[in-house]
């Protein structure tokens, strides 16, 4: 049920016409009652809902959705679609590149659980805190050889494929590699390309690939061109020869995959992009990528209201959803009505404990310290942070909690909790287009689902453009490297260190609902990721929406966390809200405190697959703005 307020928000934010807005405005005064569930009014979404009783796919980029449907209708399963999905975004520079990282968790039916996959890479030997600093730097930078971690993709790719798909690599990377011959560039990339020239002019295998009309006034593709990258093709290819070559001696399927993955990490192509980074000013050692090892790790969980919600370990910033809505839970939000003052100050306000929380606790579990995670995730613990928030203004100085009492230890950085966040205030910077970029950097989604009962959610991104290319391997190099603190005093915990992975935004989600799988999630964009998917899941959760619905509905967007990139700053109080707000909501919100700005399109891109039980099929859903888009069958 939601209140007349919730629908008559959503109403004018998905309708152009304000006439058509206020006739069905007066037509539900006047016909309805004063909640409803919102299955029952009209749907009102820009882009339709997906249907399909077979399979669903949904991804970042039209191109790279029907490449899932293509080895669909191979017979393929939702991993094998995925993991094709995977390779075109990848090839499509869809805000990641093959150097990239990927973040994934899977339902395997059979087992009935959900299985993360860890494909991060890690900070190449050399790249110590002292280095960074002798070099200038407060972070590492934020493009070139210096802001890599080693690749991580093309290992999680591998091994999905190997452990839960059912195809060959040449099948599944086809798709991939006739786009590396020459597929038509969309407008998004190849604006972000001309934007980014500058940076890309700055590192010969970057410019030989991307400006492909070097000298001229434009210089990078036009919209439409065919655009070529034989040096990736080439090394994909290695890669399937590696595989064929394996089946031609015997080896099982499986073997054969991690053929592909030695010939990556060990052989000839690590070699070349080993040299490419070194060549431009990188650390990477051929060491660095053979001892590199995917990981396949256990999700954490928390329910809510019954359902069980999985996300990433603290490599990530996953558990601060499940944080969240655990804070969340010791609060009536459907009284509150959708998107009332009251109610986007709840949210805003638990989001923040938990986001100050990741700012200091969060980091890569292999390594030293333990991270407080299990008090983190503790009910209790949220209950007292519960009491933290402040009904009447916003509390722009948030910090973290301690979560150590809440699994029977004593906090060692007691000290460091004391003056954690003075040096770093940013209380009055405005939200520029500087900071705004690096807040929502990077990042794609891919979301598959199949009748058999395969479900993946995954969340890749790095080497985004203006990436630097390793060499003739035709891969850009991840900028992950930037995540990291050169400072214990900001977060003891992911101080930068050899063989460390940095704690990242990426964040895949899944819900499971009386044992079966729910809802598959996850977005693009940074740092905004778990503040809008736990939105998205609460439309749908405590306010009926269906997953389109969701997807479209007006969020807001809050900058009272430091971001993982750039300068690492926060914008403390600021919050974005969606341009239909109505007045009244602006005035209340302001008056507790918040600086407010709009944005018209705020709630994505959101890609999501629903799973209708009652029915037999799956719903698809994707965000009414970006290229992100679905097929179902």
């Amino acid at each position: 049920m939601v209140t007349l307020m919730g629908q008559f928000l959503y109403l004018i934010s998905n309708l152009q016409d304000m006439k058509k807005t206020l006739t069905v405005l007066v037509l539900m005064i006047c016909g309805t009652a004063m909640a409803q569930e919102f299955n029952n009014l009209p749907v009102l979404t820009q882009k339709p809902p997906l249907h399909g009783k077979h399979w669903m796919a949904v991804t970042g980029k039209p191109l790279a959705a029907a490449s899932g449907a293509m080895i669909f209708s191979k017979g393929g399963n939702a991993v094998d679609a995925a993991c094709a999905m995977l390779a075109c975004t990848c090839t499509m520079w869809d805000v990641l590149s093959w150097g990239g990282e990927t973040q994934a968790l899977i339902y395997h039916p059979k087992l009935k659980k959900v299985i993360a996959i860890n494909a991060l890479g890690v900070a190449p030997t050399g790249a110590t805190v002292e280095y960074y600093k002798s070099q200038g730097f407060k972070y590492p930078p934020q493009f070139g050889p210096l802001a890599a971690v080693t690749p991580g993709t093309p290992g999680g790719l591998l091994t999905m494929l190997a452990e839960y798909g059912t195809m060959s690599l040449k099948d599944v990377l086809t798709p991939a590699m006739e786009m590396a011959q020459g597929y038509p560039i969309e407008a998004q990339t190849a604006n972000s390309i001309e934007r980014g020239k500058e940076e890309i002019k700055k590192w010969p295998y970057s410019k030989k690939v991307f400006l492909t009309h070097l000298g001229e006034k434009r210089e990078a593709p036009d919209a439409g061109e065919i655009f070529v990258q034989q040096d990736l093709y080439n090394t994909l290819m290695k890669m399937v020869e590696a595989e064929q070559q394996a089946l031609k001696k015997g080896k099982s399927r499986k073997e054969a995959i991690y053929a592909a993955y030695d010939r990556f990490y060990k052989g000839d192509i690590a070699k070349e992009i080993v040299r490419g980074n070194r060549e431009q000013g990188g650390l990477f050692t051929e060491a660095d990528l053979a001892n590199w090892k995917v990981k396949i790790e256990e999700p954490l969980m928390t329910n809510y209201r019954g359902i069980d919600v999985y996300k990433l370990q603290q490599w990530t910033q996953g558990p601060v959803m499940l944080e969240t809505l655990n804070i969340l839970e010791n609060f009536d939000l459907k009284s509150m009505g959708y998107n009332s003052a009251r109610y986007i100050h709840t949210l805003y306000q638990a989001m923040n404990l938990a986001f100050a929380d990741r700012d200091f606790y969060y980091g890569d579990p292999a390594f030293a310290p333990e991270e407080p995670i299990k008090g983190l995730m503790s009910k209790d613990y949220a209950k007292e942070r519960s009491k933290l928030i402040n009904w009447e203004r916003n509390d722009p100085k948030v910090g973290p909690g301690d979560p150590y009492p809440f699994e029977g230890k004593q906090n060692p950085y007691l000290d460091l909790l004391k003056t954690w966040g003075s040096s770093q205030a940013s209380l009055n910077k405005p939200l520029d287009e500087q900071y705004l970029e690096a807040f929502t950097a990077g990042t794609t989604s891919v979301e598959t689902a199949d009748a058999e009962g395969w479900v993946v959610s995954i969340t890749p991104s790095g080497g985004w453009v203006p990436a630097c290319i390793a060499g003739n391997s035709g891969v850009g190099m991840s900028q992950r490297m930037q995540s990291f603190v050169l400072d214990a005093k900001e977060n003891p915990f992911n101080v930068l260190e050899p063989g460390k992975r940095p704690r990242v935004t990426l964040t895949p989600s899944m819900a499971l609902k009386d044992g079966k799988p729910y809802i598959s999630f996850a977005k693009q964009a940074g740092d905004e990721q778990d503040q809008l998917l736990i939105q998205f899941f609460l439309n749908m959760v405590e306010f009926g929406m269906t997953v389109q619905e969701s997807t479209e509905a007006p969020s807001f967007k809050t900058f009272q966390m430091y971001s993982s990139f750039g300068d690492h700053e926060k914008r403390p109080g600021a919050l974005t809200l969606n341009s239909a707000m109505p007045p009244w909501v602006r005035k209340e919100l302001s008056r507790m405190g918040y600086k407010l700005s709009y944005e018209d399109r705020t709630s994505g891109p959101v890609n999501a697959i629903w799973f209708d039980w009652k029915h037999g099929s799956f719903w698809g859903g994707s965000s009414n703005h970006g290229e992100d888009y679905g097929i179902g069958w």
